[in-house]
């Protein structure tokens, strides 16, 4: 026994592996084991006179002061557990026994090491709260602050980072934010590091870094920063890891099969354009926003004049080819706030919003017209496509979306009736031939 404790004999207590200690009526060292030395990591002269409080992590400060007071009070008290800060800034886990002694006036304790079996459970406890985190999120950037918070909640002197690649450059860029543009920079050049198949510098222990491995490549790379260069970290860190790892990649592929099949859903894909259903949900919020603001708003459908004759003489693929063109134009003539969209076939529909009369629908029609007159270059030959353009405005035409597009459609067959490569505007009671034409 340490420092002169009169109460158990010296060589009992550095005989026993749990730690005993004991402390006057202030919380003062008086006498510790040699296990409390391995434990907290000072030697005695170093303990002795300090206060037992000054050691225990802060946030669990209050509740050992009034378990302190309880014992005093002549409350025994069995498996109370705290949390202590050793020498070398490591935090254990501690399960304590402590009995007030009024002849002595000290109070007398024993210890137990619990870290393991609290570091086994609260990584039990990580898992868990990670995988129903990428379960339950909505979205990337909060499942990444969630799996953040998760991770500083198990492993406080670190940080969690995660490098994805951007969008339009490819260039990894980190999701969450970073101290300092230095730390970030490091980070960066971990995770490039990473993906080049380079080792970590022998130096990093306080850093970890895991690839997002993806079922068609690298999704990015998942790191750790330790906030001291003295932490190093173990084979259960990285086993954490890598299952953090495992539950991003599988949340990030599921959003993008979500957004793959969103899109075949809502897109043409062999234009790109919005399919039928797109464009009835904009119709539909345009008409809604037209009532309300009482603007006029124009629905053109377009059909090509000779689709048929070129698909059938020069085959389906450079039918194909020429319908991606002439979407290409349909796009580059209208405002970025109208809505072009393939409907089947040779068929488009260009929705306009906020006209400011009919004769900007007419126009709009021929600048459309125009540009798709210009030749198509097919398999190196120059083709001409000539199109049919019917028109419809509500409110003058129609008052719904089925309707609009009706009147739209019947306007159209009635420029291809009247000729083709023509513009012709509905009626109230439907476009007729040669009504309201322009001629191309």
């Amino acid at each position: 026994m340490k420092s002169g404790a009169f109460i158990l004999d010296n060589t009992v207590m550095d005989l026993l592996l749990d730690t005993i200690c004991v402390v006057d009526a202030h919380g003062r060292f008086m006498a510790l084991s040699a296990a409390c030395e391995q434990l907290l990591g000072y030697r005695a002269d170093e303990l002795i006179g300090r206060t037992m409080i000054e050691l225990v992590l802060e946030e669990d400060r209050p509740r050992t002061l009034q378990a302190a007071r309880e014992i005093m009070a002549g409350a025994p008290l069995p498996c109370f557990e705290n949390r202590y800060v050793r020498k070398d800034g490591q935090i254990v886990h501690v399960m304590w026994s402590a009995r007030w002694s009024e002849e002595h006036q000290v109070r007398i304790a024993v210890a137990r090491d619990i870290t393991a079996r609290k570091r086994s459970e609260e990584r039990q406890a990580a898992t868990f709260a990670l995988s129903e985190a990428a379960h339950f999120a909505e979205n990337l950037p909060d499942l990444l602050q969630r799996v953040r918070e998760i991770i500083h909640g198990l492993l406080p002197d670190s940080e969690l980072h995660v490098a994805l690649p951007d969008n339009d450059s490819g260039l990894l860029q980190l999701a969450l934010p970073c101290a300092t543009p230095a730390e970030a920079s490091q980070l960066l050049a971990d995770a490039q590091q990473l993906l080049a198949g380079q080792p970590p510098p022998a130096h990093a222990s306080h850093r970890l870094a895991i690839p997002l491995q993806g079922s068609s490549g690298n999704l990015g790379v998942l790191l750790l920063q330790g906030q001291r260069s003295t932490l190093s970290y173990q084979a259960v860190d990285r086993q954490l890891l890598h299952y953090l790892a495992t539950q991003l990649v599988a949340f990030i592929e599921r959003q993008q099969m979500l957004t793959r099949l969103q899109l075949m859903a809502q897109f043409d894909p062999l234009t790109g354009l919005p399919n039928r259903a797109l464009l009835f949900d904009r119709l539909h919020t345009a008409l809604e926003r037209a009532r309300r603001e009482r603007h006029l708003l124009g629905l053109l459908f377009i059909d090509l004049d000779n689709f048929k004759q070129i698909n059938d003489s020069l085959g389906h693929k450079a039918g194909d080819l020429l319908l991606q063109q002439v979407a290409q134009r349909l796009q580059g003539c209208m405002r970025q706030s109208d809505t072009v969209a393939r409907l089947a076939g040779d068929e488009f529909v260009v929705l306009l919003e906020d006209l400011g009369s009919a004769s900007h629908a007419l126009r709009a029609a021929e600048k459309i017209r125009l540009a798709l007159n210009a030749p198509f270059t097919l398999e190196q030959l120059p083709q001409q496509v000539l199109p049919s353009i019917g028109g419809a405005l509500y409110p003058l035409h129609a008052q719904e979306a089925t309707q609009l597009l009706q009147q739209a459609d019947t306007a159209m067959y009635a420029a291809k009736r009247a000729g083709g490569n023509r513009i012709q505007l509905a009626s109230a009671h439907g476009a007729m031939p040669g009504q309201d034409g322009l001629p191309g």
